[in-house]
This record gives structure tokens, sequence and C-alpha cells, in this order.
């Protein structure tokens, strides 16, 4: 059984690769306060993050902004600590903030990519979801953009979106797309899910990389993004499916101590073949802390 587990953990696809898809820079950003009603039974406390779209000229990129600037601080905090530590030992606390769920649109190869998370990070690859737009002659402004309105039936919702055609790229938050131009702003008809346009402002490009620092500085945290702009693949995931991270997750969620077992013999195989070391997971044994409430989620089942 535990080899079957651990089979099943690695083979989705190559320790820590990333596709071989062609890298673009983000000319804009478009921000976004995405609401979600979770839970039906409390619709007054919805689930509500700050989302960013990385748009350029052939691919998006849409992330946690709040997850970017929490890295940012920990990032700074890290450096700081390891200057005034004699030994250079630092202990840092990092919580958790944000959504870790990343997606990449490439649309004119018609591809979606979905960083996900267990444990390690897996990158999903399938197609850009075909969505059947109705395209209106209503037009609006957000944040000095001139926009066109279009409505759409996807995943078992109807959504009103707002779109840029000045932007040409075909991409929007989550998983819309399919417009010529940049969705901006999006909400189903029950306003349960909601991506609110909150501002929109033109990439930054990040210094230029220096050489690695001197044995008596600061350390490098190479799991932090040196140049958010950057729109590519994400490096040190696992290559799988949809189909294949759904089965992951449901054993997972079975029996969380040996699916950490099985993820932590999987790395340590990897490290000894010439990969890069990870720290081993532990799972806390007992009953953990109850999850929110979900019995809305964003992807509805269609009504037969």
């Amino acid at each position: 059984m535990k080899k079957q587990l651990l089979m099943a953990v690695i083979l989705p696809g190559t320790f820590f690769t990333a596709c071989a898809q062609k890298a673009d820079t983000a000319r804009v950003l478009v921000h976004y306060k995405f609401t979600h009603v979770r839970d039906t039974t409390d619709r007054a406390h919805p689930y509500t993050e700050n989302m960013v779209l990385y748009a350029g000229k052939i691919a998006g990129a849409y992330r946690s902004y709040d997850g970017i600037v929490y890295k940012a601080q920990f990032k700074k905090a890290f450096a700081e600590a390891a200057a005034a530590s004699p030994d250079g030992n630092v202990r840092i606390n990092r919580r958790g903030v944000g959504t870790p769920v990343e997606y990449y649109q490439y649309p004119n190869e018609q591809k979606l990519y979905t960083k996900d998370q267990l444990f390690n990070s897996y990158l999903i690859d399938g197609p850009m979801p075909a969505i059947d737009w109705k395209i209106s002659s209503d037009t609006a402004t957000f944040g000095g953009l001139h926009c066109q309105k279009a409505s759409c039936h996807f995943k078992g919702r109807d959504y009103t979106a707002w779109f840029c055609p000045d932007l040409p790229v075909h991409i929007g938050p989550w998983k819309l797309n399919g417009l010529p131009g940049v969705i901006v702003d999006a909400h189903d008809a029950k306003n349960e899910v909601v991506f609110k346009f909150d501002g929109v402002e033109k990439a930054v490009p990040a210094p230029a990389k220096t050489e690695p620092a001197p044995a008596d500085q600061p350390p490098i945290l190479r799991d932090l993004d040196d140049d958010m702009n950057l729109i590519g693949m994400p490096p040190r995931t696992i290559k799988t499916t949809q189909k294949e991270f759904d089965k992951l997750k449901a054993t997972m969620e079975k029996d969380p101590e040996a699916f950490a077992q099985a993820v932590n013999a999987g790395n340590n195989a990897s490290a000894r073949g010439g990969g890069e070391k990870m720290d081993n997971i532990r799972v806390m044994k007992g009953p953990g802390p109850r999850g929110p409430v979900i019995n809305n989620p964003i992807e509805l089942p269609e009504k037969k």
C-alpha cells in the first residue's frame, strides 16, 4: 500500500519541472476585490481576498495580491533578522497568507496552467475553457479604461463581465477568458462570486538580478519570486493533470499522515538523484482545526 501511495505521489510528472512555454512580461496589473459566498447560511461573511492579474502581450498570470505583499514583507524581515543575527541562524514564523492557487493563461495556444499545493507544488496542465460570450453594445469606464459589457454561462453560473479592448490579450481573472480584451470586472447573477475592479497600474520592471551575495551577506530565499512581472511557468513544481491531481487530493484527505510520508520519501529520492533538497513535512496527529464551510463552490454542477 505504501509503495502504491509513493508511486501515486511521484508519478504524475517529473520532479520540480517547468513547462517549455514561452515567457512573457506583464505590461499592466489589474487589481480585483474578490468575493465568494462560500457558505450560503452565512452570506454576511463571504470570503474576500485581494487578487491581481498580470497582463502581458500573449499571456497572463492571476495570483493573490495579499500573498505577494506578505511574501515581500517576509523576505524583508528575514533579511533584516539574518543581518542582525551573530551566528547567522534565523527563525521566523511564516504564516500562510492568501490562496496558493495561481492561474496562467496562454490564449494563443489555448492552454491554462494551474499551480496548486498538496505539500509540494503541482502544475496542472489543461486546455483553456471555452466560453460562449454574448457581447453587448453597453460601455462603461473603469479606472480610465474604456470597457464593453458581455455575458455568459460558465461553470454553473451566469456571469456579467466588462472587458477592455485596448488591452488586446484575451484573458481575465480566474478561468474567465475568450473576450477580445482583458476582463477587468465580473460577477455572477447572484453576486456570490465577484471579481470587482480595484485599480489598474503599469508594470514596473524589477531591478536587474545581481550576482549571488557574498558568504557574509543574508541568504537569498529561493522560494520567493525575484520578478513577479515575468509571466512564465513557476519553477520547482511537479507537472500533472487535473485528473491525477484530484486523485492525489482524495488520497491526502483520506490519510494525510501516509500521504506526507510518501511525499517526504519522494522528495528524498529526488534529492538523492541530484534534485533540490526539501524539508520534511510533518502532520500533526489528532483532529485538526475545522476548515471553512463550503456549500457553494465557485464551480457549480450544471443542472440537468
